[in-house]
């Protein structure tokens, strides 16, 4: 009597068998569920390149964690494409966010000196003037602060301090080289 002719094994069958490692049954699973998986992968993400790429990492993914298929509570055909479903929505949120952040990031080149080493030295520069300020005369002060920091000239300060335009010119002279002597500027 001959034997009768056994049917492939199913999708089930051979997730089962990829789960204790069997290579040949991966590769059967491959040729059975393939075409549906990049197909899935192709409509949900549109370009070719890429749906090939997810459809690979679901069948690695399948090899690593067949052993996860449960048949009681579903068929190895929609676990694998659900899994194939899964990664490609992953793969469109994951190329989206990263043109997002392309569109956003300013391209525009920065500064071309070093804004905070600029700042931090006009602010000491600042301090320093201040501090160079208090060591004048009262009168040298007041004509230096009038003509430099308030935009006076020097018949305005000799008027607003009632003293002589020559007598103004002098303190004023005077206190600029006491200032340039404090900040060790040289001449």
């Amino acid at each position: 009597m001959a034997a009768e002719p056994t049917s492939p094994p199913g999708d089930d069958e051979l997730l089962q068998r990829v789960a204790r490692g069997d290579d040949a049954a991966f590769g059967a699973l491959y040729d059975s569920l393939g075409s549906s998986v990049y197909g899935l992968a192709r409509r949900v993400i549109r370009d070719p390149a890429r749906a090939e790429e997810v459809a690979q990492e679901v069948f690695l993914q399948v090899w690593q964690t067949a052993a996860r298929f449960d048949p009681a509570r579903g068929r190895a055909k929609s676990w694998v494409l659900t899994l194939a479903h899964r990664r490609a929505v992953d793969a469109v949120r994951r190329d989206q966010s990263a043109t997002n952040r392309e569109r956003t990031y300013d391209w525009t080149p920065g500064p071309d000196h070093d804004v905070v080493d600029e700042t931090v030295s006009l602010r000491l520069e600042h301090e320093q003037v201040r501090r160079c300020m208090e060591g004048l005369t009262e009168l040298q002060h007041e004509a230096i602060t009038l003509a430099y920091f308030q935009g006076y000239t020097y018949a305005e300060t000799a008027e607003v301090l009632g003293a002589n335009t020559s007598t103004i010119k002098t303190r004023m002279r005077d206190g600029l080289v006491r200032l340039r002597d404090c900040m060790g500027v040289e001449s």
